[in-house]
């Protein structure tokens, strides 16, 4: 294995990452006197200089709730608003904008889906396969319809190295399964989830399809019509943009059947206190004043995004993992949470001896920032049979030297509890 001065060097072409973690600047911050190591972007990303300076810019001139003004402020900031939905299209490679819903998060998404569609397509006996590598964010709505209506929840298995158990899938596929909601990426164990497979399989079964990309989007090109789902859903803070924003892709023919969720102005067509109709998707799942400066941000978080590349984002954080994995295995106290051949630069671990909450203040203390607990994934920990892990989640912008600091400061906590 090279040595993280030679490994700065292997770059993406024609990309000095270096140069880009420049742009980002709370990553030149010192904690307790330490350069800042962030390693925890499975929570969320730092924003570069691009989206600071875009929002700020948009907040002190340009500002204007959008869609209901006709002065020009107003019509300037609707056009930037709409052009960024269309900016979202293309990243997601969706057919049109008008499959684009912005909300205040990927939860949120999935508590629209739940709430609008679920409760008028699924009832009593119906059956909803989710994966055992699910967020909570993904769990607790489809439990909540399922006590409402009578529905049953049924459970993708996971094996011992942190991959879904396809032939056990197709065995839960059934004449009564009515929708299967997955994540992309696991957010606590890294594992890369094959959801074109899955979506290919529902929709041959004739089932719709919900994919939570919160871990994807911001680290994999993302293709929507590819994939095959009917509802995809992230979050900006993720992905290095603001946080309260989050993006709902649903497929055309499928918005069309949903019935809105939130209820209030700019998603009307026409009110009277006897009935009341409503416009067209995506406007229909937009009801209030939209968080409009965060959707500008989002935009600019896009550009940054293109600018660098997702294929060589992926190909950097690869390098990150693949580094990192090798230099933890080495310790004998630490034991890796999930091992899938494919997976996104996450490391979940366990320290001999040692809580997860312990071994991340004792890194907090070296100025490095990790997650420890059960990352919102409870049935995924009670799976490995542990509690919590310490994760650390790499982002582009992280370097090589990190990653050695990292593994020092477990070294550390090992000496620690040994001691």
């Amino acid at each position: 294995m090279a040595k993280a001065s030679e490994m700065n060097t292997i770059t993406g072409k024609d990309v000095d990452f270096s140069r880009i973690r420049n742009q980002f600047p709370v990553l030149f911050s010192s904690v307790r006197g330490l350069p800042l190591a962030y390693l925890d972007n499975a929570a969320t990303t730092q924003k570069p200089w691009a989206v600071i300076n875009r929002m700020s810019e948009f907040d002190s001139a340009e500002y204007a709730t959008v869609r209901r003004g006709a002065y020009r402020l107003a019509e300037q900031a609707t056009q930037g608003f709409e052009d960024v939905r269309g900016k979202v299209a293309l990243f997601l490679k969706a057919n049109s904008p008008e499959e684009i819903v912005f909300t205040s998060g990927a939860t949120m998404g999935v508590n629209l889906v739940a709430a609008s569609w679920g409760r008028k397509f699924i009832g009593e006996g119906d059956e909803i396969i989710l994966s055992h590598l699910e967020h909570h964010a993904n769990i607790l709505p489809w439990q909540m319809l399922a006590q409402e209506k009578g529905a049953v929840i049924k459970v993708i298995p996971v094996n011992d190295i942190g991959e879904l158990d396809m032939e056990e899938f197709d065995r839960l596929l059934s004449n009564r399964t009515k929708l299967v909601a997955v994540t992309h990426v696991s957010n606590s164990i890294g594992t890369i989830n094959p959801v074109q497979a899955i979506c290919a399989k529902a929709r041959a079964a004739g089932v719709v399809t919900l994919v939570d990309g919160a871990q994807a989007a911001p680290h994999m090109n993302i293709d929507v019509r590819k994939i095959g789902c009917d509802f995809y859903v992230l979050s900006a803070h993720k992905m290095y943009g603001p946080s309260g924003l989050g993006v709902l892709y649903g497929r055309k023919e499928t918005l069309e059947r949903t019935p809105p969720f939130l209820t209030g102005g700019d998603m009307i067509e026409r009110v009277t206190f006897e009935k009341s109709t409503f416009v067209k998707p995506p406007h229909r799942f937009e009801a209030g004043t939209p968080a409009v400066t965060q959707v500008i941000g989002l935009g600019a978080a896009i550009d940054f995004l293109n600018s660098v590349g997702m294929e060589r984002i992926e190909r950097q954080e690869k390098k990150l993992l693949d580094y990192a994995t090798e230099l933890v295995s080495r310790i004998e106290t630490v034991s890796i949470i999930g091992n899938a051949r494919h997976k996104a630069a996450i490391i979940s671990f366990t320290l001999a001896d040692a809580h997860p909450h312990d071994v991340a203040t004792i890194l907090d203390s070296e100025g490095i920032a990790v997650r420890a607990g059960h990352h919102c994934a409870q049935p995924t920990m009670d799976r490995f049979c542990v509690a919590a892990t310490t994760r650390a989640s790499f982002s582009f912008y992280n370097t090589f030297e990190e990653v050695e600091r990292l593994v020092e400061g477990i070294k550390q906590a090992t000496d620690l509890f040994r001691g």
